[in-house]
């Protein structure tokens, strides 16, 4: 770039122009408002310089950093920015944002009521340097080249010869992407003294650079104000007064240096001025935030290199999922003692049937809770297991097995949490030659499906919205938050685990990371990059074969049907199938395509599984009984019996279907389970099945569950434990629902649903529950009501039933809302049929509201549950389509109704 040599550069620096307005504050209108996602504060020319020459005068706990707000600010740190809420968060530095820019002060006119003055750098570092001068203030300036510097030197020679200049700062790029280097540059700004830091890095490096190691210099106040030392040396020209008036100094720079300017106003800027329109308004309305989820009370402190017991809290609980990691147990187990110094840190294990001796390596650990799951139950699965034995527990950090943790990396992870409040926070993840790997990812659309499909991982910079993985080195070197990354190392805080739940085992492996962190941000959490906690990951945990490459390729299409329409999964794997096909030459990408283009069965790819039980432990299994009725479930039913084939073959378990009224071949399916005992008779009536099978059966406790419900042994094993301990009367095990291909309304409510608090305190939603002898007593026959889970419940207090920490049992809504509709319909004419019984004189307790599933919940707990706009909207659906259930419940009673059974969900 050649260097322009402004003329009037000598006379400017004499009398600087007092181009901004310079009314007082108006004390009446906001301080600040919202534009384009990033808080902006209000200020007349001359409050904006008393308060930055104040800050700099004075010791301060956080130093003031100062920007400039313009579009080029919006595109960087706004809502959809690549930084946004960077600023804001970083927990360093107390930012002082300045309106700058024609299309911003406008926006702020029209949201306030008053005309603010433009406040741009070049504007203000004219008065602020010569106040510095007046007040005794030392002055630095970081970012330029060594050329710009020695012209500055000229200018200041002949026209502030009595400015204290502290050090002139011209690192070159490596330097700032060096973190050692960073440091290093930082204290040497400290050690100059300097009071006032002029940082010209451009954007957004400088404000990134600030906010990490801005506190490191030592300087009460740094100004991000780009371009000024080239301005104030008379290598970049100024606009006429004139052009900058119009608003149109933005024209004149992309004249002056069309090469580098060309993209950012020409590309970024028209899409930071819809964000700017999208995303503004006057700041001061509440936020709402996500609930906090209480920790327990703390445990007493474990000794350096040991880890917490099981019983006990610790500060953090490290879930690993272990499969044949014999070679890795050591190293990483020995990384996480190095890490107990400055925190407790509590080890759960959950092993995946390893064969190799994985868990002789563990056994040598007895400090290391081992959690074995009874088979390959994935990734997902092994983590819910893993913290279903954790004991007490808030803030969880799940590790792959292969990683080696970096010294202070968890204490860092922890220390980002605390200052951005961020609910999920992932470390840089480092190859073994200690390259950094692109572990960062942006939400899945379709838009990047076909963008991966095409280029792949060629074309690294091409458009954001054409890649799912974050190619940007700038990425990685500073601290940000981010839609979601890898699942090697996540560190969830206690807020967010209790928010959303267990994590989803449909993906068994891949993008079980990107489900959990999409259902964290839906409930109102963030999350958040930490590349100064660094992790080396050999990437070779799950190991590496064409049919793992094809389940990732399917589970994309898995996450697509779990959170969007059928339709645009359909797209996303049309799309998978044609990048597939292109590359089939490989046989990982050969084997994707047969699954995705339905010429091999997604059943045949690597699935959870159980290991089969050693004779000896079917005598250990908890004696007890499963009754299922069933109504024409042919299409179902083996898919319920299968788990439970081998406890029924065995004689462990009692298996009972009650076929009712059935007119398929419901009762020949289920008889051809050896040991599954068939009862058959004409009515069709869920209550008739449920005593009549009640006769039948012989052992106690006894889990009821509905015929389309998948539970797994070790859960009817938690179960039966429960209710044969003294005093036991009711439980049920946990659930999760699956909504993949279900329309987005129908998602809409499960996600509403799952919110509320009511939904783990009551033996409804789960599709069964189990009473032992005891608590059948209360009732003795089912009455004649669908709502037969409604009406146990009603009969406990809350002391006497339980929700057990179990696997989840599968509970499959419905596909479309017509569906669901139906679906409500008949929960609330069985709540209706049971406070009609009720009222006849039918000798049953009546059916609190608290037990009512659909909607007894109540509004307040509805809002309660309410954690962001997303969760707002999901609310005011589930509100909707729950007051239309109950709207037609005493006509369908009276008409008589159909079952209003969900079949979408039977026919998938």
């Amino acid at each position: 770039m050649s260097i322009h040599v402004d003329p009037a550069a000598d006379s400017r620096l004499a009398a600087p122009v007092a181009r901004p307005d310079s009314r007082p504050d108006h004390p009446a209108v906001p301080c600040k408002v919202v534009l384009g996602g990033t808080e902006v504060d209000l200020s007349t020319f001359e409050g904006a310089v008393d308060r930055i020459i104040a800050a700099a005068g004075e010791p301060r706990e956080r130093p003031l950093a100062v920007a400039s707000a313009n579009l080029d600010h919006v595109f960087h740190f706004g809502t959809s920015g690549r930084w946004h809420g960077l600023l804001e968060n970083s927990g360093n530095l107390d930012w002082l944002t300045l309106l700058d820019g024609a299309p911003l002060r406008a926006k702020a006119t029209a949201l306030t009521g008053h005309d603010w003055p433009r406040l741009a750098g070049s504007d203000l570092i004219d008065p602020l340097l010569d106040r510095a001068r007046e007040e005794g203030l030392s002055v630095g300036f970081l970012g330029g080249s060594e050329a710009t510097h020695a012209l500055l030197k000229e200018q200041f020679a002949r026209h502030r010869p009595d400015l204290q200049v502290s050090g002139w700062w011209a690192p070159e790029r490596p330097i700032l992407a060096d973190r050692d280097s960073s440091e290093e540059l930082a204290a040497e700004i400290a050690a100059s003294g300097t009071d006032m830091l002029v940082v010209g890095l451009g954007k957004p490096r400088q404000e990134l650079w600030m906010s990490e190691y801005g506190a490191l210099t030592g300087a009460p106040v740094l100004l991000a104000f780009g371009a000024v030392v080239d301005f104030l040396a008379g290598r970049i020209q100024r606009a006429p007064q004139a052009v900058a008036d119009a608003g149109m100094e933005w024209a004149w720079r992309l004249a002056m240096e069309p090469q580098r300017l060309a993209r950012r106003y020409l590309v970024q800027g028209p899409e930071a001025y819809l964000r700017m329109n999208r995303h503004s308004s006057v700041d001061g309305a509440p936020r709402t935030a996500p609930l906090p989820v209480q920790p327990p009370a703390r445990a007493a402190e474990t000794p350096e290199g040991a880890f917490t017991p099981s019983d006990f809290l610790a500060d953090v609980t490290v879930v690993l999922v272990t499969y044949n990691n014999e070679a890795d147990i050591d190293p990483l187990l020995e990384g996480l003692r190095g890490e107990t110094g400055s925190q407790s840190l509590k080890v759960v294990v959950a092993d995946n049937g390893s064969s190799d001796g994985t868990c002789e390596k563990l056994a040598a650990h007895p400090d290391v809770i081992l959690a074995e799951t009874g088979g390959n139950v994935g990734y997902a699965g092994g983590i819910n297991a893993a913290l279903r034995q954790a004991g007490p527990h808030h803030d969880v950090l799940v590790l792959n097995p292969d990683l080696r943790i970096l010294p202070g990396a968890v204490r860092t992870l922890r220390r980002r949490m605390r200052v951005s409040g961020a609910g999920i926070v992932v470390p840089r993840l480092l190859d073994a030659d200690g390259t950094t790997y692109t572990s960062l990812r942006r939400e899945p659309t379709l838009g990047k499906a076909v963008g991966d499909a095409l280029f792949g991982g060629k074309l690294a910079g091409r458009p954001e919205w054409l890649s799912e993985i974050d190619y940007n080195a700038e990425s990685y070197q500073f601290p940000h938050p981010i839609e979601w990354a890898t699942g090697a190392a996540v560190l969830i805080s206690g807020t967010v685990a209790g928010h959303v739940g267990d994590w989803d085992e449909q993906f068994f492996l891949y993008s079980e990371e990107t489900d959990y962190f999409r259902r964290a941000r839906e409930h109102g959490h963030t999350a958040w990059f930490e590349p100064s906690a660094s992790m080396v990951h050999s990437r070779g945990g799950s190991g590496a074969s064409a049919d793992l490459a094809a389940l990732m390729a399917v589970n994309r299409v898995r996450y697509a049907a779990t959170h969007h329409s059928r339709g645009y999964a359909a797209l996303v794997r049309s799309v998978g199938a044609t990048a597939e096909l292109a590359r089939s030459y490989k046989a990982g990408n050969r084997r994707a395509f047969m699954a995705l283009a339905g010429m091999r069965d997604w059943k045949s790819l690597p699935h959870a599984s159980s290991a089969p039980a050693p004779a000896a432990a079917v005598g250990e299994f908890p004696s007890g009984a499963v009754i299922i009725p069933a109504h024409n479930e042919a299409a179902v039913i083996a898919r319920t019996l299968r788990p439970l084939a081998a406890l029924a073959a065995s004689g462990a378990v009692e298996v009972i279907v009650a076929c009712n009224g059935c007119t398929d071949n419901t009762a020949a399916i289920a008889a051809s389970f050896p040991g599954v005992i068939v009862l058959d008779f004409k009515t069709p009536s869920k209550t008739a099945a449920l005593n009549a099978a009640d006769v039948a059966c012989t052992r106690w406790p006894r889990l009821y569950l509905d015929a389309d419900i998948e539970v797994a042994p070790d859960a009817v094993a938690d179960v039966f434990r429960h209710l044969g301990k003294p005093g036991a009367l009711a439980a049920r095990p946990s659930f999760r629902y699956e909504t993949s291909g279900a329309d987005r309304l129908v998602k809409a409510y499960y996600r509403a649903r799952l919110r509320i608090p009511a939904m783990s305190e009551h033996l409804w939603g789960a599709g069964a529950y189990a009473v032992s002898l005891a608590g059948h007593a209360r009732f003795g026959h089912f009455p004649a009501a669908t709502a037969d889970d409604a009406f146990v419940d009603s009969l406990f207090k809350p002391s006497e039933k339980a929700v057990l920490p179990t696997r989840p049992v599968v509970v499959r809504v419905p596909l479309h809302t017509r569906e669901l509709y139906r679906t409500l319909r008949r929960i609330y004419r069985g709540n209706q049929q049971l406070a009609l019984n009720t009222a006849s004189g039918d000798a049953m307790p009546a059916v609190p509201a608290a037990a009512q599933p659909a909607g007894g919940t109540g509004l307040g707990k509805l809002l309660r549950s309410v954690t962001g706009p997303a969760a707002l909207v999901d609310a005011g659906i589930y509100a909707s389509l729950a007051l239309a259930g109950k709207a037609t419940r005493s006509r369908s009673l009276t008409l008589g109704g159909g079952w209003d059974r969900d079949e979408s969900s039977r026919t998938a």
